[in-house]
């Protein structure tokens, strides 16, 4: 039974994220229609080779065709990569230092501002969403406080626009930012940072010389716990954006439930799976690349 047990996981893997994949895929290359499954072609495994031959003839790159010439498509998945790119250029300007001083707190302080990231989680991702609308609405609680310290005259015009989007994501995604990189800075030796200061370092460059260097590993995996799941996000753009924000998982959305097309809108996922495995890739080779240098 126990040499069993390492196949275990790829059967798991194979069952509930390769077969769904290749689910998605095929109907991609079905025929464009507005009805449910299942799509032609179908394949008639009573038919052997014969059967095969005709289910592969039959596949149509109509979808694709469809999302190289639509505009429409190519400027949601420029949006998406966009903002998810701003977006994570944010949330490293804003975890690294959370993330440094959480890690050069006092020990018994550390689990407290531990447990303060992640409450967040204990409330619902949509119920959260829905109150940053009434903070960024005209007549919201930003404009209101903003208004009474008279640092501006109007309502600020913030919802729905790309804006309160970044806000959104900035913030729901937060954590997943501060929790790699704390892991990693809390195991980093002080005494390394001591040693740059003896040497006649200041804090600045200590910090950019010794720590952020060493701090790499858990900045890629937070940029990549963050970034992936970003560019295909519906639910903030829809609530925050509006009509004129575009981005993959609204479009994926409005494919699936509103036009029910499920050929194209499979192809818009895969489109989504292809956009989020170019990252992938680059920060597997990166992270390979930093463990060879620091052999």
């Amino acid at each position: 039974m126990k040499r069993f047990l390492p196949v275990l996981p790829f059967l798991w893997l194979g069952a509930f994220v390769l077969l769904p994949v290749v689910i998605t895929l095929k109907i991609s290359l079905s025929a464009p229609a507005t009805a449910q499954p299942p799509y032609l072609p179908v394949l008639d495994w009573s038919a052997g080779l014969e059967g095969w031959g005709s289910f592969l003839e039959a596949l149509d790159f109509t979808n694709f065709e469809t999302l190289a010439q639509d505009a429409l498509y190519r400027d949601a998945a420029l949006s998406s990569l966009t903002l998810a790119a701003i977006a994570t250029a944010i949330l490293a300007l804003i975890g690294t230092p959370i993330a440094h001083a959480m890690a050069r707190a006092p020990a018994r302080m550390q689990p407290i501002l531990l447990a303060l990231v992640i409450v967040p989680f204990w409330t619902s991702f949509l119920i959260r969403i829905y109150a940053w609308i009434a903070i960024l609405k005209p007549e919201g609680l930003l404009s209101a406080a903003l208004m009474k310290l008279g640092l501006i005259a109007r309502p600020l015009e913030i919802l729905n626009t790309q804006g309160a989007v970044l806000i959104g994501l900035t913030y729901a995604y937060l954590p997943f930012m501060v929790l790699p990189l704390y892991a990693v800075l809390a195991k980093l030796d002080p005494r390394l940072t001591e040693a740059a200061a003896d040497l006649g370092a200041g804090p600045v460059r200590a910090f950019w010389s010794v720590t952020l260097p060493l701090a790499r590993p858990g900045l890629a995996a937070g940029a990549l716990l963050c970034f992936v799941p970003m560019v295909g996000e519906f639910i903030i753009p829809d609530l925050l954006g509006g009509s004129d924000t575009l981005m993959l998982g609204r479009v994926l959305w409005s494919e699936f439930f509103s036009n029910r097309d499920w050929p194209l809108a499979s192809a818009v996922a895969i489109l989504v799976l292809v956009l989020v495995l170019g990252p992938l890739l680059f920060f597997r080779e990166a992270d390979r690349d930093g463990r060879e240098a620091s052999r």
